[in-house]
């Protein structure tokens, strides 16, 4: 099982876990997983049309996937799955 590393903003969708352990061999099978078990945490990561919100960054061991094939990018039980919602202000 990959591990989902669950950001502080998102914790609250997920009873409190800052991580969780999810089957899937592509980061998107893993990230549909989450969405099943914590159905809420959909929203703030997806759009109207199911696309990953822009400003949701998703990494596999520290690699952005938006560099590598985004959410067909593989996964294997030992990858760790790092969500990161972008931060703005000024």
């Amino acid at each position: 099982m990959a591990k989902v590393k669950i950001p502080q903003p998102l914790r609250n969708l997920t009873g409190g876990n800052n991580e969780v352990s999810l089957t899937g061999s592509k980061v998107g099978e893993v990230l549909s997983e989450l969405e099943k078990e914590y159905p809420s945490i959909k929203e703030r990561l997806r759009d109207d049309e199911g696309k990953l919100r822009r400003f949701i960054n998703i990494f596999v061991n520290g690699d952005d996937i938006r560099h590598l094939e985004g959410e067909a990018t593989p996964v294997s039980d030992s990858d760790e799955i790092t969500i990161l919602p972008a931060i703005a202000g000024g």
